[in-house]
């Protein structure tokens, strides 16, 4: 089934206060949480998390600085990407904690509605200079070595299953370190890890990164965890700790070729695919490819 086409069920199961990826699940009998339901979810909530972090910010701002502590203790770093930033609210929140502000802060979500209300937190926190845009978290739209320092937030969540994929393409954009900030199986109670089987949520995060050889300086659980049924749990993850980083970190999320902007489209001379901008924010799903052969044809 092509889950694109019933939107407007979807729409009034969420005003009904439905689970919109359970649901999708229940469409295919699956037990694991596909990318197309994820990104659907997820759109569907963008602005819910802005109103959560309005009503409750001592909670939000106790969570964000504790995460810039971790990012401020890890040593020198110009760059900073959040994987699956969703509406910014952690990430506004953690640069405004940092020592000293990154040349170079990017973030990613998988759902353009989402990214737009990004867009507006920032502004309302008077950041600038952040480049948001949609992108896939197994194909992201950036080079090897991209930032020197990748962080998530419960975006590697729901994607139960591909624990190892993930793992592998976000080292992969990291230059220096790697920080998870993702449920904790091996912390949780048994209730909390029922409920993270029945989410379809990521398991044994520090065991995957261990057989692929990463090296791991810091494993524990986390000093605030906004569910005691889903704990987070903290894994550094330590690259090049003294490389250096200078490349613009935009490519093809298809090729990994380089990302030259026109006026309302990404383009790649290598690949030839190019990628549309709509509302000012940058489509970077692989699914947004289009094949434009002779877009440098003068005529």
């Amino acid at each position: 089934m092509e889950k694109s086409k019933i939107l407007n069920r979807i729409n009034e199961l969420y005003k009904e206060g439905g689970n919109i990826i359970q649901y999708l699940r229940s469409l295919n009998d699956s037990s694991a949480n596909s990318l197309e339901d994820i990104l659907i979810s997820y759109d569907f909530q963008a602005g819910s998390y802005i109103e959560i972090v309005n009503k409750n910010p001592e909670m939000s701002d106790k969570y964000c600085q504790a995460i810039a502590n971790v990012i401020n203790n890890v040593g020198a770093f110009d760059s900073i990407l959040e994987v699956g930033v969703g509406e910014a609210t952690c990430l506004g929140k953690v640069l405004k904690r940092l020592n000293s502000s990154p040349k170079k802060i990017y973030g990613f979500d998988l759902s353009w509605s989402r990214i737009k209300y990004g867009n507006y937190f920032l502004k309302t926190l008077g950041i600038s200079d952040v480049f948001l845009s949609t992108g896939d978290l197994f194909h992201s739209p950036y080079k090897t070595n991209s930032f020197d320092v990748v962080y998530t937030a419960h975006s590697i969540e729901p994607n139960g299953g591909q624990e190892k994929e993930a793992l592998e393409e976000l080292f992969r954009i990291t230059n220096k370190y790697l920080i998870l900030l993702e449920p904790s199986y091996e912390f949780a109670s048994d209730e909390g890890k029922k409920r993270m089987e029945s989410h379809g949520y990521v398991k044994h995060l520090y065991t995957v990164a261990k057989n692929l050889g990463y090296k791991i300086i810091e494993h524990r659980l986390f000093d605030v965890s906004m569910n005691p049924l889903n704990p987070t749990g903290l894994m550094i993850i330590e690259k090049n700790k003294d490389s250096s980083n200078n490349i613009e970190p935009l490519a093809c999320p298809i090729t990994q070729t380089d990302l030259i902007k026109y006026e309302n489209e990404y383009f790649s001379q290598e690949s030839l695919l190019a990628y549309p901008i709509i509302g000012n924010i940058p489509c970077l799903l692989p699914q947004n490819a289009i094949i434009a052969s002779h877009f440098m044809d003068k005529i």
